[in-house]
């Protein structure tokens, strides 16, 4: 190059200050711009897997109207997704113990090792605990630190988990449980993920709620359900006793059949008690030809051969057999009985009429144990229809030899004053009287012919 000669420019000129501060501000903000929007889609993602998470919990409670259980494990699967948590367990109490209901993230050994821990009394030595105690949200940011509760620090360490947040689960103002989600790590959960569980914690309500209103409508329905067989069991009963006035048996046949079904029983039997001692059977629910058969020959029977029959006619009120086989009062010939009709318990209601027994109302059931105290009042009501039927019997057959001794009585004077008329009418003829006599001897004797 010359001396004094000016250097060549380069062929990139470099670019003014103005020019580089400018594309370093676009720069920016573009770059700004991509990390606000990288955040709306995170947000975005977890509002609809939140979203998602909410729909499957709800789905599970539309499903399980009965049973809360899948709904508890539906929504510690969700807790323990959308928490990151590597567990997460729900609890419920009765007011004095806490039960581990649903757990994930557990390993089998770990889970049968907590669960061997549990139910507990509620205490501040656990985090549901607290959280039901304070009726607020718990947080142990590190299970290592002098602060947490040694059964908190000995669970974390059996289940592998530094940091623990509890949300209590309360309805109408009082708590029934608590949600709980942990972390390997040690710190606090975000005020997202609590609120988070807040809802879960609801939902968790929802399906214990529905579970107990749907289980109230259901024993509302039975109890409905019995009334309404019991009214129709009384009318049928009434109805027969109404319509058989001189035969009560028509009763004891419906008695029987009315008792057996609205009691659950295996089999039915009526006997009347005769001469203080004997039993004869009346009535009884067909199990068997052979069992029948059994049955039928056994009478009559002695009172004294089942000795529960036996105490329910002397002191006038229900006894009761749970198991024949086991019972110390049960006899060989109701064991013998109780195998060949294949029952187990057996139910003996007394028939009383003015305090006085008529006899025995018998139900049985294939299954041993006791009968429910609104069982055996049923069975009472049946032994008391029984009576009336028994009674109106009665009254209708002595109302009906009333009534045949006042004809019989208004034929013989009917007949009498018939003769005093032809005698007063024939007094210089016997002949009339003879005749009036002789037909009124044979309507009244209802004989064929006089002489």
């Amino acid at each position: 190059m010359r001396r004094g000669a000016k250097p060549a420019k380069s062929k990139v000129e470099a670019k003014p200050p103005i020019v580089r501060k400018s594309r370093e501000i676009e720069d920016s903000r573009v770059h700004d711009l991509e990390k606000r929007l990288a955040e709306a889609l995170k947000r975005e993602a977890e509002a609809l897997e939140q979203q998602t998470a909410t729909s499957e919990v709800l789905r599970a409670i539309a499903q399980t109207q009965t049973d809360a259980q899948p709904v508890f494990d539906t929504i510690v699967r969700a807790a323990a997704r959308l928490c990151d948590a590597p567990v997460s367990a729900l609890f419920l109490t009765d007011g004095g113990m806490l039960y581990h209901r649903a757990d994930h993230g557990s390993s089998p050994q770990a889970l049968a090792a907590q669960r061997g821990r549990f139910p507990r009394a509620v205490e501040v030595d656990t985090t549901p605990g607290m959280a039901i105690l304070r009726r607020t949200v718990v947080h142990v940011p590190d299970i290592e630190e002098p602060s947490a509760p040694d059964f908190v620090r000995q669970s974390g360490r059996l289940l592998g988990f530094r940091a623990v947040v509890a949300v209590p689960i309360v309805r109408d103002g009082e708590p029934v449980g608590a949600l709980s989600v942990t972390r390997r790590e040690a710190g606090r959960f975000s005020d997202a993920e609590v609120a988070l569980l807040r809802t879960f914690a609801d939902q968790a309500v929802i399906a214990i709620e529905n579970v107990r209103l749907f289980t109230e409508l259901q024993e509302k329905n039975r109890e409905l359900a019995t009334a309404l067989d019991q009214q129709t069991a009384t009318s049928e009963i009434l109805r027969a006793i109404s319509s058989s006035l001189t035969d009560a048996q028509p009763v004891f046949n419906t008695i029987v059949q009315s008792g057996l079904r609205l009691l659950g029983g295996y089999s039915a039997t009526m006997m009347l008690l005769r001469d203080d001692d004997r039993l004869d059977l009346v009535a009884y629910t067909s199990t068997s030809a052979e069992a029948d058969s059994s049955l039928i020959d056994a009478f009559p029977m002695s009172l004294r051969r089942i000795p529960p029959g036996e105490r329910a006619i002397h002191e006038r009120r229900a006894h009761a057999i749970e198991d024949v086989e086991s019972a110390p009062d049960a006899t060989d010939v109701m064991r013998e009985t109780g195998r060949a009709r294949g029952w187990r318990s057996n139910l003996f209601v007394p028939m009383i009429r003015d305090d006085i027994a008529l006899g025995l109302i018998s139900i049985t059931r294939r299954e041993p144990g006791p009968f429910a105290a609104d069982q055996i009042a049923l069975l009472e009501t049946f032994a008391d229809q029984a009576v009336i039927a028994i009674e109106n019997v009665r009254l209708f057959k002595q109302l009906e030899a009333r009534n045949q001794d006042l004809s019989q009585m208004l034929d013989r004077q009917t007949a009498t004053a018939e003769i005093l008329g032809v005698i007063s009418q024939a007094q210089t003829d016997v002949r009339p009287v003879f005749e009036a006599i002789a037909d009124s001897a044979m309507r009244l004797l209802g004989a064929w012919a006089t002489a």
